[in-house]
């Protein structure tokens, strides 16, 4: 980790209609220190545009923003994109085929970021991968199994709380397995909501995306347990919700409640 304080970052998917300066004075006003941006179609800047990522940077940066990482593919020119904007890390989400199943689906993963190191070599830009719940890598283990005996620092783990308190996982436990390859925390929260009554034949459940003090993740065990192995880089809150009316509301609660834990 580098020698730095505890940065928060916040993922800026759920403002996609808000212009650049709008999106920065409004994540500024927040509290957090910078963004992951996703740089996808219909956003706010696009990966056929990824050349204009330092201006997003610097637009950014007059409100006082870095941009940590951004959720995107991984083509050179968004690598070579990145690295002009001082942009760390590009994050991914490894899939898991049905038809591959598991195992040959995480070769074929394995093989994908191994063919990606010479250009994160070349332009000193790490390619995180994040686990999910479905059809990719779901937990903790899943991360160290894919990653291990890669270059930790060309690919990295983004630990996601959420994701994996769905899968069982306690967070000390799976902060500790993908410690040495940890780049970055993800912030979110959830838990499962049953669908239908015992009377079904059929239980059918739902995974719902909450604040920060309501699911099955303890953000105060991931703060005690960041804050025993001095972790000192990037927290992400994904602003993540199921209901999505009260995002503005519920993330302006979450930073709070996450500065909090770490004061």
């Amino acid at each position: 980790m580098a020698n730095q304080p505890i940065t928060f970052s916040v993922f800026t998917k759920p403002w996609k209609s808000l212009s650049v300066w709008e999106l920065g004075k409004f994540v500024k006003d927040l509290g957090f220190d910078g963004v992951e941006f996703p740089l996808r179609d219909g956003y706010q800047l696009e990966p056929s545009n990824a050349h204009q990522l330092p201006e997003l940077a610097k637009q950014f940066a007059d409100h006082g923003l870095r941009i940590f990482s951004i959720a995107s593919s991984t083509d050179e020119r968004v690598f070579a994109g990145c690295a002009e904007a001082g942009i760390p890390m590009i994050r991914i989400m490894p899939s898991i085929s049905h038809e591959l199943g598991y195992m040959e689906s995480e070769k074929r993963e394995r093989e994908k970021l191994e063919a990606l190191i010479p250009l994160c070599q070349k332009y000193g830009v790490k390619v995180g991968s994040q686990q999910h719940y479905g059809n990719h890598v779901t937990d903790s283990m899943g991360l160290l199994h894919l990653l291990d005996g890669l270059a930790p620092e060309c690919v990295g783990a983004i630990w996601d709380s959420a994701h994996d308190a769905l899968a069982g996982q306690q967070p000390e436990f799976g902060l500790d397995i993908v410690w040495p390859y940890l780049a970055m925390v993800n912030l979110k929260n959830a838990y499962y909501n049953r669908l239908n009554g015992p009377e079904a034949q059929n239980a059918e459940w739902k995974r719902y995306f909450t604040s920060g003090r309501q699911g099955l993740a303890s953000w105060p065990r991931v703060a005690n347990y960041l804050k025993q192995r001095d972790y000192n880089g990037v927290i992400c809150l994904t602003a993540e919700y199921t209901n999505e009316h009260d995002v503005d509301r519920l993330i302006r609660e979450d930073i709070v409640y996450a500065k909090s834990l770490f004061e």
